[in-house]
Protein backbone atom coordinates (compact mmCIF):
# COMPACT_ATOMS: atom_id res chain seq x y z
CA UNK A 1 0.00 0.00 0.00
CA UNK A 2 1.30 3.52 -1.04
CA UNK A 3 2.40 5.76 2.17
CA UNK A 4 0.20 8.58 2.51
CA UNK A 5 2.73 10.77 4.03
CA UNK A 6 6.25 9.97 4.28
CA UNK A 7 7.29 10.06 8.17
CA UNK A 8 10.30 12.73 7.13
CA UNK A 9 7.73 14.75 5.34
CA UNK A 10 4.98 14.94 8.36
CA UNK A 11 7.67 15.73 10.72
CA UNK A 12 8.87 18.53 8.72
CA UNK A 13 5.74 20.06 8.29
CA UNK A 14 5.18 19.71 12.31
CA UNK A 15 8.04 21.41 12.75
CA UNK A 16 7.18 24.39 10.16
CA UNK A 17 7.57 27.45 12.81
CA UNK A 18 4.14 28.99 13.94
CA UNK A 19 0.84 28.04 15.16
CA UNK A 20 -2.83 28.61 13.91
CA UNK A 21 -6.09 28.41 15.70
CA UNK A 22 -8.07 25.21 16.36
CA UNK A 23 -10.72 26.56 13.86
CA UNK A 24 -8.55 26.05 11.01
CA UNK A 25 -7.70 21.76 11.03
CA UNK A 26 -11.28 21.92 12.51
CA UNK A 27 -13.52 23.51 9.36
CA UNK A 28 -11.16 20.92 6.95
CA UNK A 29 -12.03 18.28 9.45
CA UNK A 30 -16.25 19.53 8.90
CA UNK A 31 -16.01 19.90 5.43
CA UNK A 32 -14.02 16.29 5.05
CA UNK A 33 -16.97 14.96 7.25
CA UNK A 34 -19.93 16.64 5.68
CA UNK A 35 -18.82 14.95 2.46
CA UNK A 36 -17.47 11.32 3.29
CA UNK A 37 -19.43 11.24 6.52
CA UNK A 38 -17.72 9.94 10.00
CA UNK A 39 -15.59 7.28 8.35
CA UNK A 40 -13.83 9.45 6.11
CA UNK A 41 -12.57 11.42 9.78
CA UNK A 42 -11.88 8.57 11.14
CA UNK A 43 -9.70 7.23 8.46
CA UNK A 44 -7.60 10.90 8.22
CA UNK A 45 -7.88 10.33 12.35
CA UNK A 46 -6.23 6.75 11.74
CA UNK A 47 -3.13 7.94 9.23
CA UNK A 48 -1.95 10.80 11.10
CA UNK A 49 -2.58 8.38 14.92
CA UNK A 50 0.37 5.87 13.13
CA UNK A 51 2.39 9.30 12.31
CA UNK A 52 2.13 9.66 16.06
CA UNK A 53 0.32 12.33 16.71
CA UNK A 54 -3.45 10.85 17.57
CA UNK A 55 -6.14 13.38 17.55
CA UNK A 56 -10.08 13.80 17.15
CA UNK A 57 -10.81 16.78 14.99
CA UNK A 58 -14.43 16.95 16.70
CA UNK A 59 -12.42 17.60 20.12
CA UNK A 60 -10.06 20.31 18.34
CA UNK A 61 -10.94 23.11 20.80
CA UNK A 62 -11.60 26.19 18.10
CA UNK A 63 -9.72 29.14 19.70
CA UNK A 64 -6.90 27.20 21.14
CA UNK A 65 -3.68 26.85 18.86
CA UNK A 66 -1.98 23.86 17.23
CA UNK A 67 0.72 23.76 15.32
CA UNK A 68 0.24 25.04 11.73
CA UNK A 69 1.66 21.94 10.07
CA UNK A 70 -1.41 19.86 11.23
CA UNK A 71 -3.36 21.99 8.51
CA UNK A 72 -0.57 20.65 6.07
CA UNK A 73 -0.28 17.29 6.93
CA UNK A 74 -4.01 16.94 6.58
CA UNK A 75 -4.69 18.58 3.63
CA UNK A 76 -2.09 15.95 2.50
CA UNK A 77 -3.89 13.36 3.66
CA UNK A 78 -7.30 13.98 2.73
CA UNK A 79 -5.65 14.74 -1.28
CA UNK A 80 -3.94 11.19 -0.49
CA UNK A 81 -7.39 9.39 1.15
CA UNK A 82 -10.05 10.62 -0.72
CA UNK A 83 -8.58 12.59 -4.84
CA UNK A 84 -8.78 16.19 -3.41
CA UNK A 85 -7.97 18.29 -6.66
CA UNK A 86 -7.11 22.28 -6.81
CA UNK A 87 -11.17 22.76 -6.95
CA UNK A 88 -12.01 20.73 -3.55
CA UNK A 89 -9.07 22.67 -1.76
CA UNK A 90 -10.56 26.18 -2.84
CA UNK A 91 -13.83 25.07 -1.65
CA UNK A 92 -12.53 24.21 1.35
CA UNK A 93 -11.59 27.89 1.94
CA UNK A 94 -15.05 29.25 0.36
CA UNK A 95 -16.59 26.89 3.70
CA UNK A 96 -14.24 28.55 6.49
CA UNK A 97 -15.89 31.83 4.94
CA UNK A 98 -19.51 30.81 4.95
CA UNK A 99 -19.54 28.39 8.08
CA UNK A 100 -20.68 30.66 10.43
CA UNK A 101 -23.60 32.30 9.41
CA UNK A 102 -23.44 35.04 12.34
CA UNK A 103 -19.87 35.82 10.88
CA UNK A 104 -21.17 35.77 6.99
CA UNK A 105 -24.03 37.91 7.92
CA UNK A 106 -21.49 40.43 9.78
CA UNK A 107 -19.00 40.52 6.44
CA UNK A 108 -22.11 41.13 4.19
CA UNK A 109 -23.87 43.98 5.79
CA UNK A 110 -21.12 46.15 8.12
CA UNK A 111 -17.75 45.63 6.28
CA UNK A 112 -16.85 47.12 2.72
CA UNK A 113 -13.84 46.56 1.10
CA UNK A 114 -11.92 49.30 2.44
CA UNK A 115 -12.33 48.42 5.65
CA UNK A 116 -11.98 44.62 5.00
CA UNK A 117 -8.50 45.81 3.27
CA UNK A 118 -7.32 47.64 6.38
CA UNK A 119 -8.46 44.87 8.76
CA UNK A 120 -7.09 42.28 7.13
CA UNK A 121 -3.64 42.11 8.62
CA UNK A 122 -5.81 42.08 12.30
CA UNK A 123 -7.59 39.05 11.35
CA UNK A 124 -5.05 37.16 10.18
CA UNK A 125 -3.10 37.73 13.57
CA UNK A 126 -6.01 36.81 15.45
CA UNK A 127 -5.90 33.39 13.54
CA UNK A 128 -2.41 32.95 12.94
CA UNK A 129 0.70 33.48 15.62
CA UNK A 130 3.45 33.25 11.83
CA UNK A 131 3.10 34.83 8.93
CA UNK A 132 2.37 38.82 7.73
CA UNK A 133 -0.69 39.34 5.35
CA UNK A 134 -0.99 42.72 3.95
CA UNK A 135 -3.15 44.27 1.41
CA UNK A 136 -0.52 46.14 -0.94
CA UNK A 137 -2.84 47.91 -3.27
CA UNK A 138 -6.35 48.07 -3.45
CA UNK A 139 -8.33 49.72 -6.54
CA UNK A 140 -12.44 50.14 -6.14
CA UNK A 141 -12.96 51.54 -9.05
CA UNK A 142 -11.12 49.10 -11.34
CA UNK A 143 -12.28 46.32 -8.75
CA UNK A 144 -8.89 44.38 -7.83
CA UNK A 145 -6.68 43.98 -4.55
CA UNK A 146 -3.27 42.52 -3.94
CA UNK A 147 -2.60 40.36 -1.04
CA UNK A 148 0.39 39.29 0.08
CA UNK A 149 1.43 36.71 2.76
CA UNK A 150 5.04 36.60 3.59
CA UNK A 151 6.45 34.20 5.56
CA UNK A 152 4.29 31.40 5.51
CA UNK A 153 5.82 28.62 3.40
CA UNK A 154 3.41 26.32 4.35
CA UNK A 155 2.70 23.82 1.29
CA UNK A 156 1.07 24.19 -2.03
CA UNK A 157 -2.46 22.50 -1.24
CA UNK A 158 -3.12 25.58 1.04
CA UNK A 159 -2.36 28.59 -1.72
CA UNK A 160 -5.91 26.66 -2.96
CA UNK A 161 -7.22 27.33 0.03
CA UNK A 162 -6.28 30.91 0.58
CA UNK A 163 -7.79 31.38 -3.24
CA UNK A 164 -10.78 29.93 -1.94
CA UNK A 165 -11.04 31.97 1.28
CA UNK A 166 -9.76 35.36 -0.42
CA UNK A 167 -12.53 35.04 -3.46
CA UNK A 168 -15.09 34.69 -0.79
CA UNK A 169 -14.91 36.85 1.07
CA UNK A 170 -14.47 39.50 -0.71
CA UNK A 171 -17.83 38.15 -2.89
CA UNK A 172 -19.60 38.60 0.49
CA UNK A 173 -18.46 42.35 0.66
CA UNK A 174 -19.03 43.45 -2.64
CA UNK A 175 -22.05 41.42 -3.53
CA UNK A 176 -20.91 40.13 -6.92
CA UNK A 177 -18.80 37.18 -8.54
CA UNK A 178 -15.18 37.54 -7.78
CA UNK A 179 -12.30 35.53 -9.46
CA UNK A 180 -9.01 35.15 -7.59
CA UNK A 181 -5.41 34.05 -8.60
CA UNK A 182 -2.01 33.43 -6.99
CA UNK A 183 -0.14 35.54 -8.96
CA UNK A 184 3.63 35.23 -7.03
CA UNK A 185 4.07 31.86 -4.66
CA UNK A 186 6.87 30.63 -2.57
CA UNK A 187 6.74 27.38 -4.12
CA UNK A 188 7.32 28.82 -7.70
CA UNK A 189 10.19 30.98 -6.38
CA UNK A 190 9.03 33.79 -5.10
CA UNK A 191 9.85 35.31 -2.02
CA UNK A 192 6.54 36.16 -1.02
CA UNK A 193 2.21 34.91 -1.64
CA UNK A 194 0.63 37.09 -3.55
CA UNK A 195 -3.29 36.82 -4.64
CA UNK A 196 -5.46 38.91 -6.78
CA UNK A 197 -9.03 38.82 -5.95
CA UNK A 198 -10.98 40.41 -8.80
CA UNK A 199 -14.72 41.76 -8.12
Amino acid sequence: MEEIIPKEEFNRLMKVSGEVRGIGPKNIAEFVFREKGKEGLEKIEEVIAKLGYPIKYKEIKPMDFYPVGLVAVTEIIIKKLFGYDDKKFREIGEFEVKSSPIRRLFIQYFISIKKLAQGGPNIWRRYHNSGDLKVVELDSKKRYAIVRLENFPLHPLHCQYHIGYLSTISQLVVGKKTTCQETKCNFRGDKYHEFLPKW
